[in-house]
């Protein structure tokens, strides 16, 4: 998509997020409200990145998390209609930067078991599957 804009969140953004995140992304997490959207951008403000069309319209995500350690990535989404344009590449590319700037030496991507699509998407940007890893849970609430 020519002319997107890249920019990271803000916490008056966690509404729209949310809203987008319901229309294009899938499966959801104990973290998916306005609270759990406006922590991660006050604690790390540059780890939520969005992707606007010229017109304003939001049309990607994703979450690039550093703790100095491991460099996380979630919410990989883009609107169904503006799919196939760059727009997953552009945000890639500039998680990735951060976390390269940042010192980062690994990348590690959360997807979803069933979202096959996501795991094609991935896979085309570099990433691997790596079979010994199980991931354990524990909702603290």
């Amino acid at each position: 998509m020519t002319d997107l804009r890249l920019r990271t969140a803000v916490p008056d953004d966690a509404e729209s997020v949310l809203a987008f995140w319901e229309e294009a992304a899938e499966g959801t997490s104990i973290t998916d409200d306005v609270d759990g959207v406006t922590r991660l951008v006050t604690r790390d403000p540059e780890a939520l990145i969005l992707a606007e069309a010229p017109d304003g319209r939001l049309v990607g995500t994703v979450i690039a998390g550093y703790d100095g350690w491991r460099c996380s990535l979630y919410r990989l989404a883009v609107l169904p209609a503006e799919r196939r344009r760059g727009i997953a590449s552009a945000l890639l590319d500039a998680a990735e930067r951060r976390f390269v700037t940042a010192g980062g030496r690994r990348g590690d991507a959360m997807v979803l078991v069933a979202n096959e699509r996501a795991q094609l998407a991935w896979a085309s940007a570099g990433y691997h599957r790596e079979e010994h890893w199980r991931r354990w849970v524990k909702p603290f609430n």
